[in-house]
């Protein structure tokens, strides 16, 4: 695939340069053929032909993302809480804390002026 792509870049560049070193020729004329033949065709192709690559990698990609979704939620399933310890005994509530760091909403009592 790159191979055709180089040996295109280099058939242009010869056009471009000989249209530049040509009595009849310009530089900026020179400067178009080298990118309305050769860099713009060529991106154009070259994207077109990554296309099923880009494909399988985002399909990897996926793949991967579910497994370790799968992952996550088999090792939640397997590190289950005992009841007493979530607070669902049917009593008060649990002082346990929530796991952010931060202490429970009615253990911290309200900080008021006095009047």
């Amino acid at each position: 695939m790159y191979l055709v792509a180089i040996a295109w870049m280099y058939v242009v560049l010869m056009m471009a340069v000989a249209e530049a070193t040509s009595s009849q020729g310009t530089v900026l004329g020179a400067l178009v053929t080298f990118v309305l033949y050769g860099a713009l065709p060529l991106s154009i192709v070259m994207y077109l032909m990554g296309t099923p690559m880009r494909r399988q990698a985002r399909l990897a990609r996926e793949a991967q993302a579910a497994a370790q979704e799968a992952a996550l939620q088999e090792t939640a399933l397997q590190e289950e809480v005992p009841p007493a310890a979530a607070g669902t005994d049917g009593g008060a509530p649990s002082a346990q804390p929530d796991g952010r760091g931060q202490a429970a909403g009615d253990a911290v009592p309200p900080v008021r002026k006095e009047p």
